[in-house]
């Protein structure tokens, strides 16, 4: 029987999407089937998520239109979380409770490039996992940043959806002064030297 652990491993590296492509801002299909086909893409996702030396990962970051993100992210208590969301809904904290954590983010499909960005420092996130079972998780510091990033990837939001104007310009203008690092199917071949 299949597990989390074989999902992990064995994947091939795919080159990751990037902002300004249809698929990353579209929202996407919902995942029915949790067979052979899906787990191939889990394995792929999270060998390409390495390959970037990223935390987490959606479906739509790899040009595919499905619910589904993997995720090998710290917690606030340093415990690595590790899994797989199909279908994941984020609820955020609201009123007393709601407290913003405005720390530097990044995203793969703009690699190179990061500014602040505040956001709850708690999310609970349920989905499915990759073989159709209901989960729930509760994420605290950067697994909460996490569950938030790659769920918005699924609806159809970049992180840079979510900045003023100014910050805008300034996380393009940082990506554009690396551009020429990172190769047309980065991760597939690697970052070049600065």
């Amino acid at each position: 029987m299949t597990t989390l652990t074989d999902l992990t491993s064995g994947g091939t590296i795919l080159p990751i999407t990037r902002w300004g492509t249809p698929v990353m801002h579209a929202k996407t299909r919902p995942v029915t089937e949790y067979g052979d086909e899906l787990h191939r893409l889990i394995r792929d996702m999270f060998a390409t998520m390495r390959a970037a030396d990223g935390v987490g990962l959606a479906a739509t970051q790899v040009g595919i239109d499905l619910s589904v993100f993997v995720y090998d992210c710290p917690d606030d208590d340093h415990q690595r979380q590790l899994g797989v969301f199909c279908n994941p809904e984020v609820e955020l904290p609201e009123g007393k409770d709601r407290v913003l954590e405005t720390e530097e983010e990044g995203c793969l499909s703009l690699p190179g490039a990061y500014v602040e960005l505040a956001r709850p420092d708690r999310a609970v996130c349920r989905g499915q996992d990759a073989f159709g079972q209901d989960q729930e998780l509760v994420g605290t510091g950067l697994l909460s940043r996490c569950l938030q990033h790659e769920t918005d990837h699924l609806l159809g939001t970049v992180f840079g959806d979510r900045l003023s104007g100014r910050l805008r310009k300034k996380l393009y203008r940082r990506h554009e002064e690396l551009a020429d690092e990172y190769p047309v199917d980065w991760p597939v071949s690697p970052r070049k030297d600065s």
